[in-house]
């Protein structure tokens, strides 16, 4: 079984994590840019950040032969502090780096208007990119979020097929499906959807434009979630090939919009990587 996690947080997490992930068959993530806990207060805290996505984190990957790609942004909470407001001005020419397969995490935290602001200057910036859109939606309000972002999608004229509309559960898939998005579903140990309602929303909605991720991070999350996922479809009666669909060649699909996504043998620390080293002592 070979497992993409479209969505999660490895930059919090330790290299044990890696190590499972790999044993249970996780072989490529994608690590959006996102809210670390600690409010940042100045632009550079973002650039450091961004570096170590684009070479520590491939490099550590790597090691325990996963591939790691990025999508990076000004995430939506930190979109209301105006000291981070010049994160946009420095994100073109990190969306330039070839690890780079998407912009995001983009979209609402609390829908306030300096949120939708950076939201929509980062659309542009995809398009102008040419790089497809991991969107968070809002874990408050998330139906209205929901409708909100689709909107605004639209009125940005990308196409629904480059945008992943992310963390959605039984209250949003319905509007998502019907929009063209790409729908995506974090799996977690007590929030947001885990494996059986994941399986049963399968059941209703098929298979295609679904992905599922673990989104996990520094908070109470599991990155084998989506190694759960695919043991409950196939306990439910999906076969192989609806788990590899769902866990693999759907991300691939949809990150390989980006022209960028390299899951080539050997190629695992990418070329962003400018050297480092882990020894000790």
């Amino acid at each position: 079984m070979r497992i993409f996690d479209p969505h999660i947080h490895m930059t919090s997490r330790t290299t044990d994590d890696y190590q499972r992930m790999h044993a249970a068959g996780v072989r490529a993530v994608v690590e959006p840019a996102f809210w670390l806990g600690q409010p940042r207060t100045n632009v550079g805290s973002f650039l450091d950040y961004f570096d170590a996505l684009l070479g520590w984190e491939p490099y550590r990957a790597a090691q325990y032969g996963i591939h790691h790609h990025c999508a990076l942004a000004l995430n939506p909470k930190e979109a209301n502090d105006p000291r981070c407001a010049g994160v946009l001005a420095e994100l073109p020419r990190y969306l330039l780096k070839d690890s780079v397969v998407a912009v995001g995490e983009v979209g609402y935290d609390s829908m306030t208007a300096e949120e939708e602001r950076a939201f929509e200057a980062q659309l542009a910036l995809a398009q102008e990119n040419d790089l497809p859109v991991l969107v968070h939606t809002p874990h408050r309000d998330k139906a209205a979020g929901t409708r909100r972002t689709l909107d605004v999608v639209r009125a940005a004229g990308i196409p629904p097929v480059r945008v992943l509309i992310d963390h959605l559960n039984e209250m949003t898939v319905g509007m998502v499906a019907d929009s063209g998005c790409w729908m995506g579903f974090s799996i977690y140990p007590d929030t947001k959807m885990d494996p059986d309602r994941m399986v049963a929303l399968l059941k209703e909605y098929g298979t295609d434009r679904m992905l599922v991720n673990s989104a996990a991070d520094w908070g109470r999350s599991d990155p084998l979630k989506t190694r759960q996922v695919a043991d409950v479809m196939l306990a439910a009666g999906f076969g192989e090939d609806d788990v590899d669909q769902v866990l693999w060649r759907n991300p691939v699909a949809f990150y390989g919009q980006s022209g960028r996504l390299d899951l080539a043998a050997g190629s695992e620390a990418g070329p962003d990587y400018a050297g480092n080293t882990i020894k000790r002592g």
